[in-house]
């Protein structure tokens, strides 16, 4: 089994670890544990929720830039044209 350790060696490094650590130190590492997973979970769940809102909250803003442009330059050749008619 799993490369050559037993059931038997496995539960007697577990016997040698809760009596070197003991029980309530090993309970608050495993809530730690649990905790630093769930709030690494949290974090990789909530970047892309941040970054879609981020997306839209730009989007707008570059859109009435780029009519702004494009009124613009429509502006400019048009009197760019007008001013080639009458020369």
């Amino acid at each position: 089994m799993l490369g050559g350790i037993s059931i038997w060696q496995l539960l007697i490094v577990f016997v040698i670890v809760i009596l070197i650590f003991g029980t309530k130190k090993l309970r608050n590492l495993g809530g730690d544990l649990g905790g630093a997973v769930k709030g690494f979970k949290n974090a990789i769940n909530e970047d892309p929720k941040k970054s879609e809102d981020e997306k839209d909250d730009t989007q707008p803003a570059s859109l009435a830039h780029e009519e702004k442009d494009a009124t613009f330059d429509n502006t400019n050749v048009k009197e760019t044209a007008d001013k080639q008619k009458n020369q």
